[in-house]
């Protein structure tokens, strides 16, 4: 089965080829991703309006390039999948029409995809990964621990309640007058900073479930900034250092703690072949990776994170999960909508807050 992807749930357009098979690993055959860092700069943040005419105007060539690349014509596809949601609904409505136009013009099946199914079955394109694991999915606009029982059941154990650690990033980055992203910036300043200068809080971590806050640790490092330029009249290169260093080391306890407390429920389940894999463009971030590493160690399971290129946004994922979930499932008909909102796991009530980078689900 070979799938065409498009993705446009944020501020990256993508298409990609993905071939499937049953009895074999997935292939990725051409994979095509357009960014609009440049084009929001000025603006400090993702801009719906202009992020949804960037994917109009973008779509249709990103899909020329993937079928380029994949030396393949819209003749020889088996299937066009597309992300229906979450997202900002601009972007998605602007994948789900080119995606009906498609399917429309070349009567090949339409499947619509959650794009946080594509990011939790990420793991079994990659290092074909049995059922089940344990996926974190944190990125800029979400952050959930979700038990993946099969391509199209997923149980959620906790997410962030308010901004995700992606987010999160970005507002302490500009808080410290870093550049965007606000994720490798903070990194890269973090490396010649002390992270105990400040005492900075763990959100959450009295609890004993798998919730999340960030929000709260944005306002401390504000606090802290504006006290610091209270005293000095403005902030050195070494204040900016410490700043992001606390924050990094915040987040980096936060998530492994509240990782240990979702391992311990996983592992209850006794699993033939136990793995943690991380998913989202935050898992980039080093110092993350190796604390969700250390805890994954501990617990005698895999770590698995996935290629940067396919841990960030990208329409591989939704090929390689519509090709999943087509044993399943039937196709979507020309009725599919674009979903600003749609949970992973129905049976529990959905995270709460908007998100700058689009609705928790």
């Amino acid at each position: 089965m070979i799938v065409l992807g498009l993705e446009s749930s944020c501020d990256d357009t993508a298409a990609a080829i993905v071939r499937h098979s049953p009895d074999a690993d997935g292939v990725v055959l051409s994979s095509v991703v357009v960014g609009q860092t440049d084009l929001h700069a000025a603006f400090g943040g993702v801009v719906p309006e202009i992020a949804a005419r960037a994917h109009a105007e973008k779509l249709d060539l990103c899909v020329e390039q993937a079928l380029e690349k994949a030396a393949l014509t819209l003749a020889e596809i088996d299937a066009i999948a597309v992300t229906a949601g979450p997202g900002l609904i601009g972007g998605v409505l602007s994948g789900v029409m080119c995606a009906k136009g498609l399917s429309a013009a070349t009567g090949k099946p339409l499947y619509g995809v959650n794009h946080l199914a594509g990011h939790a079955l990420t793991p079994r394109l990659t290092d074909s990964v049995s059922y089940p694991y344990l996926m974190l999915l944190v990125s800029g606009g979400h952050c959930q621990f979700l038990l993946v029982h099969g391509a199209d059941r997923f149980e959620r154990l906790g997410g962030t309640i308010d901004d995700a650690p992606g987010e999160a990033f970005d507002k302490v980055a500009r808080l410290i007058s870093l550049p965007q992203p606000g994720g490798p910036a903070i990194e890269k300043a973090a490396l010649n900073g002390d992270p105990k200068r400040f005492a900075l809080p763990r959100p959450l971590l009295d609890r004993p479930d798998c919730d999340m806050s960030f929000s709260g640790l944005k306002t401390a490092v504000l606090r802290a900034r504006d006290k610091v330029i209270a005293e000095k009249d403005g902030l050195t290169v070494q204040d900016q250092a410490d700043l992001a260093a606390g924050f990094q080391a915040a987040v980096v306890d936060v998530l492994a703690e509240k990782t240990r407390r979702a391992m311990t429920t996983y592992m209850e389940q006794a699993p033939a072949d136990p793995a943690l894999c991380v998913a989202g463009g935050v898992a980039a971030n080093t110092a993350i990776r190796h604390g969700l590493e250390t805890v994954s160690n501990e617990n005698g399971a895999r770590f698995i994170a996935p290629p940067l290129a396919l841990c960030t946004d990208n329409a591989a994922m939704i090929a390689y999960a519509a090709a999943e979930q087509s044993s399943l499932r039937g196709p979507d008909d020309l009725t599919l909508s674009a979903r600003p909102r749609w949970p992973l796991d129905t049976n529990q009530p959905s995270m709460l807050g908007s998100g700058k980078k689009g609705a928790k689900a």
